[in-house]
């Protein structure tokens, strides 16, 4: 076996990487800020397991999810688990199991997730999930509601809304139809054509339309250019609705929308793709993601998934959205973190050790300087002043004005 050289055991795997001090304290706050967003709204925390059996973690949520989720056999059981690879289908079954009655459920939740491959050049195999999910509220207002919690949030989060960002919407059910409309199954090239098309290649597409009429193969072969403006609605409707007029419902679900966040964002710009597949095998209905202008990877993303929570015995209308925690706090890496901790001298005395606690249990950070240690972080300092320990700037300090 190779003898592996220190500087290589400490390398960790390829996509997996660890957050220091600034940027874990960064995206600590960012959670917490966002988790109280979504409290502001009337979203409950949840803490889904990190590891549950691959039986009920990957039931209905198909192979995409599948191939990211890592696999290891329990110990205990024998049962096969699984390493979360996305928190939104353990929370379907947290609504759909855990949770009881008809009422309109509300839920959040923020935590790690693990990959067995990035999704993108850019992804991280290790995200940082926060997302909002909202069960058993159907149609446009439910999914007008959880679109803006997500933009309040990237507001929330430092990122001002209408600030170069692009709202990108799609429907789910629109290849769905397109694509049984074309044969494609009869000739068993459904999985194929999909791939093509999550990966936009036009020579792949091209090479597997050959194998179905052309009359059939139109629909799909537009799909590709569906993406632009809102005028791209008005194109579906020429170009795919008479081979497939169950998409007419999809694209009217799509104009009301539009419409609506036109009218809440003015600022927004929106964009328009019916190709974009991602989350395909179980998005039902509206898709969106939100990008923001120089960064290829979305802030955050989400649809609907309708009747997720039917494997465990509960169907439910169901939407929600998840952002990449490190992902969004590394747009606000220029933000300096606030230094305004106090420095306090490593004595034993009693009075100093009770104004300490004071401090801190008010909010304030104190740091005791241990071995003569400076910390840039203290931006004051405990001074005693008349026999009382009090904090001053260190430049009070300095000047004399604590003895």
């Amino acid at each position: 076996m190779e003898k592996q050289s220190p500087a290589r055991a400490w390398q960790l795997p390829d996509g997996i990487d660890e957050l220091l001090p600034d940027a874990a304290a960064q995206v600590e706050n960012l959670r917490r800020s966002l988790l109280d967003c979504a409290s502001r709204w009337g979203y409950r925390l949840v803490m889904p397991p990190m590891v549950e059996f691959t039986d009920s973690l990957l039931v209905g949520v198909g192979e995409d999810l599948d191939l990211l989720t890592f696999k290891v056999p329990d110990q205990l059981t024998g049962r096969m688990l699984g390493l979360r690879a996305d928190i939104t289908p353990q929370v379907a079954r947290m609504d759909a199991h855990s949770l009881h009655g008809e009422q309109v459920n509300r839920l959040c939740y923020a935590g790690s997730t693990l990959h067995t491959r990035s999704e993108s050049l850019a992804a991280s195999r290790s995200p940082l999930q926060l997302g909002a999910e909202l069960y058993g509220a159907a149609g446009l207002s439910g999914d007008i509601e959880v679109i803006a919690l997500m933009l309040s949030m990237i507001d929330v989060a430092g990122v001002e809304v209408g600030q170069a960002l692009t709202l990108d919407l799609g429907h789910g059910d629109v290849f769905k139809h397109v694509l049984a409309a074309s044969g494609a199954a009869e000739a068993g090239i459904e999985s194929a054509i999909f791939d093509a098309l999550q990966r936009k290649s036009r020579p792949d597409l091209e090479r597997l339309l050959e194998q179905l009429p052309a009359d059939s193969s139109a629909g799909l072969r537009a799909l590709m250019d569906m993406h632009g403006d809102l005028s791209v609605l008005d194109r579906a409707e020429e170009e795919l609705a008479e081979a497939a007029p169950k998409i007419r419902e999809s694209l009217r679900e799509l104009r009301d929308l539009s419409s609506a966040l036109q009218a809440r964002y003015p600022d927004v710009s929106l964009y328009i793709d019916l190709a974009e597949l991602r989350g395909y095998r179980y998005h039902t209905g509206v898709v969106f993601a939100v990008y923001t202008q120089g960064l290829g990877e979305a802030l955050a993303r989400g649809g609907r998934y309708d009747n997720v929570g039917e494997v465990y015995g509960r169907a439910r209308p169901a939407t929600g959205f998840a952002t990449d925690l490190r992902l969004l706090a590394a747009q606000l890496r220029h933000r300096e973190i606030p230094k305004n901790a106090i420095a306090a001298p490593d004595l034993e005395d009693a009075s100093l050790q009770k104004a300490v606690r004071k401090l801190r249990s008010a909010g304030e950070t104190v740091i005791v300087m241990l071995d003569g240690e400076t910390d840039s972080r203290c931006a004051r300092e405990m001074v005693k002043i008349d026999g009382q320990w009090q904090p001053q700037s260190r430049r009070a300090s300095l000047d004399g004005e604590g003895k």
